[in-house]
């Protein structure tokens, strides 16, 4: 496709200043957006990393706290005190004693917190409560392992929320009632504020079931909520984000997993609130990409005119050399006026190069066409008369002996392979048509040699689509049946064909004497030469052929290797890349 000179000084400046220009107008928000929620997410995470060590920090002295009380010898006489039998001022005393201990801790205590222990029956240190497991939180305690209650309110007007502990006997294990630590819930508020994500974002202290653990409704939308709690069960980290929509709006949602029960820290802020001055930025640099668009198209066209005149004569010589008219194209290089300048440089570079251009295409060009040409050729020259010779003779030995049936058969195969091979039209035909061949070939060769050739085809159907140039196997195995008989009454031949990831590989093994050294290292000349088949002499001619052909037509896509079997035989293996059009 023509592009006018005035066009492409158009693309260029584009190129050079607007695209860029444009390009930073795209990507330096993003970036900086990237940036920026890089940045936002690292403090987030930073910030509620210190407010769940702060969590830890006191939901581990509450645990504590509630071990103590356990393990006191006051709280164990007072779990036993009802197997005992003690009277009612004996468990008063013991109660008593129990609150005395437990005063005692919570004033050491420097969180503010409270114990409470209760029996089974509802006895408590502090208050005497219904039968606990008529109690909705010891429900939940009790059949979910729930250790770690919401924000609520006991006798006291402060909001506190609770650690659950169970209080059983050290000596029986048996459960006897709940050990009931509070602490203000106010402390965890106080640390919550401090997790501020931007002006306009949203901070909560959830369960599982998207409770607010503070009490009260969560400052994020239960609907968020849910749809957060939904993609977090597919996260196995404990920290991470994911991206919410709800009413049509992007939402981060920034979550922590807390060590405590099945607390969840979430704070959640609209992309649109965080992307604001990122937009604003994008917006005006878009419109200062345009100005530029528009200065440049006016340079271009300046820079354009003074230059195009000469030049258009010369692309419409250029488009006479595209379609072979070399002629006609020197004719109008005379009318072209030009400077001493790059102008009339390139006006003279073309004309040298158009006369060097015909002079390649009439020569070296059409030389390596009847070369290429010349080389398949000499294939059928080397391959054919050595195959009807041997063919001919099968059957003047099958007529003389009266086998009529197997003189047909041979005919029809001869018939079919010359079909095939006579066929010069075509050089490249499939793997399948090629193995085809191959097995009339190959019943030639049984009848000529019966129960003294074994021969074994492994076909892979996968390849049977696959296009390759002719004549490749059928040399490979007439060297293979012949110096098979060199030193062996019967002669084992297989071929087989594979694809190995996007290759074609085509494998033919014997149990013959082996190809000497000297070949092997002469064949090697083929890497340096593919041309030098048609100087091939000697026994090597047919496999010198077939790699010189396939080093021609593949180039770099084909590889091969020849290998010795144990104790005797040869290898042969052929690689060919297989191009996406090839493979069907």
């Amino acid at each position: 496709m023509y592009i006018s000179l005035r066009i492409r000084l158009l693309l260029i400046f584009t190129l050079v200043l607007t695209i860029p220009f444009l390009t930073l107008s795209l990507l330096v928000p993003e970036w900086f957006g990237t940036i920026m929620e890089k940045k936002t997410t690292e403090s987030t995470v930073e910030m509620m990393d210190q407010f769940s060590q702060y969590s830890d920090s006191l939901t581990s002295q509450v645990e504590d706290l509630g071990k103590q009380v356990l393990v006191n010898p006051a709280t164990q006489e007072w779990v036993r005190s009802e197997e005992n039998g003690l009277s009612d001022s004996d468990l008063l005393y013991m109660k008593n004693q129990l609150k005395t201990e437990l005063s005692s801790m919570m004033v050491n205590n420097s969180k503010s917190m409270s114990v409470s222990v209760y029996l089974n029956d509802g006895t408590g240190t502090s208050q005497t409560l219904p039968p606990l497991r008529e109690i909705v939180w010891f429900k939940e305690f009790y059949t979910y392992d729930q250790r770690w209650m919401r924000s609520h309110q006991e006798w006291s007007e402060e909001k506190v929320n609770s650690y659950l502990l169970p209080l059983f006997d050290l000596n029986t294990m048996d459960l006897s009632g709940v050990i009931k630590v509070n602490f203000p819930t106010v402390q965890l508020e106080d640390a919550l504020e401090k997790v501020k994500l931007g002006e306009e974002g949203r901070v909560s202290l959830l369960d599982s079931k998207g409770r607010d653990v503070l009490g009260g409704p969560p400052a994020i939308s239960s609907g968020i909520v849910k749809k957060s709690l939904n993609d977090m069960k597919h996260h196995t980290s404990r920290t991470g984000v994911v991206d919410v929509n709800q009413g049509g709006n992007e939402h981060l949602v920034f979550y922590q997993k807390m060590g405590v029960g099945d607390w969840i820290l979430m704070s959640e802020i609209k992309k649109s609130d965080l992307y604001a001055p990122v937009h604003t930025l994008q917006r005006n640099l878009l419109l200062i990409s345009a100005w530029i668009f528009l200065l440049t198209i006016l340079v271009s066209f300046i820079l354009s005119s003074n230059i195009v005149k000469p030049l258009r004569k010369l692309t419409d010589s250029m488009k006479l050399v595209e379609k072979g008219k070399f002629s006609e194209a020197e004719k109008g290089f005379p009318s072209i006026q030009t400077r001493n300048d790059e102008i009339g440089y390139a006006v003279k570079a073309f004309k040298d190069t158009t006369k060097t251009l015909e002079k390649l295409i009439k020569t070296e060009y059409q030389e390596k066409i009847r070369r290429k040409d010349a080389e398949y050729k000499a294939l059928l020259l080397q391959i054919n008369p050595h195959f009807l010779n041997n063919t001919l003779e099968v059957i003047g030995g099958l007529s003389a002996q009266g086998e009529n049936r197997k003189v047909i058969d041979v005919t029809v195969h001869l018939g079919r392979m010359l079909s095939y091979s006579l066929d010069t039209e075509r050089d490249v035909v499939t793997i399948g048509e090629e193995l085809n061949y191959m097995r009339r070939y190959m019943e030639v060769l049984k009848l000529r040699h019966e129960e003294a050739l074994k021969i074994e085809i492994e076909e892979d159907p996968a390849l049977d689509k696959i296009a390759i140039i002719k004549f490749i196997l059928q040399p490979l195995v007439e060297n293979a049946v012949k110096y098979s008989f060199v030193q062996n009454d019967v002669a084992s031949i297989a071929i087989f064909t594979r694809k190995i990831g996007d290759e074609a590989v085509l494998v033919v093994e014997d149990n013959g004497i082996g190809i000497p050294d000297a070949v092997i290292k002469e064949l090697a000349k083929l890497d340096r030469n593919e041309h030098a088949v048609l100087d091939s002499r000697g026994q090597s001619i047919g496999l010198k052929n077939v790699l010189g052909r396939l080093k021609l037509s593949y180039g770099n896509r084909f590889s091969y290797s020849i290998e010795r079997k144990n104790p005797e035989g040869t290898r042969i293996t052929l690689r060919i890349g297989m191009e996406k059009e090839e493979e069907t």
